[in-house]
């Protein structure tokens, strides 16, 4: 278990705008940044990050927390691994408190956490025997040097080599401890009837550790070496409960903080593009590693940039097939540029032959938009034939059919009017027939998955709604609690009934208030909270907002962040000189008033109750009913006195004048 000392090390090191710019392409607002939300699909950022108070808050989902909680949320992190995540990104030294774990909690770990454990032992093996042990040296290692790769390079992508013999690894797994059932399920070992002992599926080959966006290993590309063997060239990992090749760049981890700085992505095929790349200093790429490119794919691209340069070789056989991916990124909103380098070449031979100069300003000057592209590779084929000619510019016209934004396309068709010398007419004609064309497929699948069970589902019933009085007590019972958790420590100057001044904690006055009424919480999370607070002053300890940011509760981290983070952090306000109040302005009457309207609306619940003991008491206790009574025109007489003294109605709930 980590030791307190060290999650508190942790928290007060780690940057959650740098944790989340890894993410999210973040700009700066004002005295917080932006971006948007990395949980779902949206136009106009309402992702916030705040530097000063180290969250996060996404206000058009509800989620929000610390760095930590936001680890935990995009990568499915355990709370220890988030914390160990953070710790290594850092640098800070884990330190384990010195305590047995039960039996149950040495069998409590996941077949996930397993997963991610045996390929990180299979990657330091393989990285191990590359390095240390002859066969690999001679044949692995000299084959890099062969591809002319740098031994910081190969130790940045963490290549490694898989022994000849057969189930070298599985042994060395197996002697460790690990199960045949997870070797096979991780895909690293097969264990054929034949061959009981089990066999490396990786046996004889360099291996290209694949890594998720954390830089966790999910899974392995390995290229045989051997030209003389009938099998694949390359074989990567199957689909496993970790690993989903639709969901995985290769390369994103090792380029994602120089593709947000840039502000834009090259995509290319395979692992080598990428690494020949970055060892000549260009580090903002990523391939799709073989596969046709997904919707998932180009999300995660997405959390960074919105630009994207394809990279071609200049006789790939499959740049038609590359059209899909273009009308894909356009769907997605994604600005596209493609290169096609010289014949002969691809990103790995040219970005060795060429210094990093040259290279970086070869994409840039070479770099085309898709309709020039779309239009050098269909043209050529089409030739003087005019049926081909215009099969080709409405195959363009398509893809600008994907394009989200009206003005973008308009522009573009524009450019394809010019190009051809076709009037704009008939072009957006031609484009109204590909929109219903495209928006018909669109609604087809999207029915397919609608499409209802053929069994009958039993449909609950909706929760009972909560009435008006109920929802203003939880409304202002979370009101103080926010107030306690973002001025929890600031000191009220107050005077009591005999005009004596004394001092008192914003925590004190609302928790003095809440004891004085014998108020039951609500909502467990304020008492989980309240209860925090009482065990802190109990030991001379005012615990507020920053306190709770180190708890290792989903529930009351969401909370800080909700109470830390207000609405009007989304806009920043200055940059049009509007200079609204800050929370707080009034700290003193703002927990004066809030203590009295909670009073009004907990006085009501009270009198909600009493009214019900009547009916009870009518027939049966006269005594009790007179009682209830008395206790009813009491309460009221209370509510009335707190309405004069703040000024303030309970019907429109016209805030108060400071």
């Amino acid at each position: 278990m980590i030791s307190k000392q060290t999650i508190d090390k942790i928290f007060s090191t780690i940057r959650v705008e740098e944790i989340v710019g890894e993410y999210v392409q973040l700009k700066r607002a004002g005295s917080n940044y932006k971006g948007l939300s990395p949980f779902h699909e949206e136009k106009t950022p309402s992702f916030v990050v705040s530097a000063s108070k180290q969250i996060w808050k996404d206000f058009s989902s509800g989620q929000g927390g610390t760095a930590i909680s936001f680890l935990m949320e995009i990568e499915n992190f355990t709370y220890p691994e988030a914390l160990r995540h953070a710790a290594k990104k850092y640098g800070i030294e884990i330190e384990e408190d010195q305590r047995e774990y039960s039996e149950e909690a040495k069998n409590a770990q996941s077949e996930r956490d397993v997963l991610y454990k045996i390929h990180e032992i299979a990657n330091d093996y393989y990285q191990n025997f590359l390095w240390e042990v002859d066969e690999g040296r001679s044949i692995g290692l000299a084959y890099f040097k062969e591809r002319e790769l740098k031994d910081d390079i190969i130790k940045k992508f963490q290549l490694g080599y898989s022994p000849e013999k057969k189930n070298a690894f599985t042994a060395f797994a197996l002697e460790k401890g690990y199960a045949k059932e997870i070797l096979e399920k991780s895909g690293l070992s097969i264990f054929p009837e034949n061959s009981p002992a089990g066999i490396d599926r990786f046996r004889e080959r360099v291996i290209f550790p694949i890594h998720s966006f954390s830089g966790r290993v999910l899974g392995f590309g390995a290229r045989i070496l051997r030209n003389n063997v009938k099998t694949a060239k390359y074989l990567n990992s199957p689909e496993t409960e970790i690993y989903h090749k639709s969901n995985v760049l290769y390369g994103l981890n090792q380029g994602k903080q120089a593709i947000s700085r840039k502000n834009i992505c090259l995509l290319v095929e395979g692992y080598m593009d990428v690494i020949s790349l970055h060892m000549s200093g260009i580090e903002n790429v990523v391939a799709s590693s073989g596969t046709s490119l997904t919707t998932e794919q180009i999300k995660l691209i997405k959390r960074l940039t919105e630009n994207v340069t394809i990279l071609f070789d200049g006789d790939n056989a499959g740049i038609k097939a590359s059209f899909r991916s273009i009308d894909m990124l356009l769907t997605e909103g994604m600005n596209i540029r493609v290169l096609l380098f010289p014949e002969g070449d691809d990103p790995d031979s040219f970005a060795r032959k060429h210094p990093q100069d040259y290279v970086e300003k070869f994409i840039e000057n070479e770099a085309m938009d898709f309709i020039d592209f779309k239009a050098e590779i269909l043209l050529k084929d089409a030739g003087s034939d005019p049926i081909k000619k215009a099969d080709a510019i409405r195959n363009i016209v398509k893809s600008v059919s994907f394009v989200q934004n009206a003005l973008k396309r308009e522009v573009y068709l524009k450019e394809v009017s010019n190009k051809f010398g076709l009037s704009e007419q008939s072009l957006f004609n031609e484009l109204d027939v590909q929109r219903q064309v495209t928006q018909n497929q669109t609604q087809h699948v999207q029915q397919q998955k609608e499409q209802k069970p053929t069994k009958l589902e039993i449909v609950p019933k909706p929760e009972k709604e909560v009435d008006s009085i109920q929802f203003n007590i939880l409304h202002q019972e979370n009101k103080l609690i926010d107030t306690m958790l973002m001025f929890g420590d600031v000191v009220l100057h107050r005077e009591n009934d005999k005009n004596e001044e004394y001092e008192v904690t914003v925590i004190e006055e609302i928790l003095n208030h809440f004891e004085e009424e014998q108020y039951e919480f609500q909502i467990e999370t304020n008492q989980k909270i309240i209860n925090n607070i009482k065990e802190g002053i109990e030991h001379d300890e005012l615990r507020s907002g920053s306190f709770f940011i180190t708890l290792m509760d989903a529930d009351i981290t969401l909370k800080v962040a909700d109470a830390l983070m207000h609405p009007n952090e989304l806009s920043d306000w200055a940059t049009r000189n509007i200079f609204p109040p800050n929370m707080g302005d009034h700290i003193a009457e703002e927990v004066e008033n809030n203590i009295l309207i909670h009073k009004y609306y907990y006085i009501h619940v009270m009198i909600k109750q009493t009214t019900a003991d009547l009916e009870e008491y009518r027939d049966t206790n006269p005594e009790k009913y007179f009682d209830a009574i008395k206790k009813i025109m009491m309460l009221n007489d209370f509510s009335k006195q707190i309405i004069e003294k703040i000024g303030w109605s309970p019907v429109t709930k016209s805030p108060i004048k400071f």
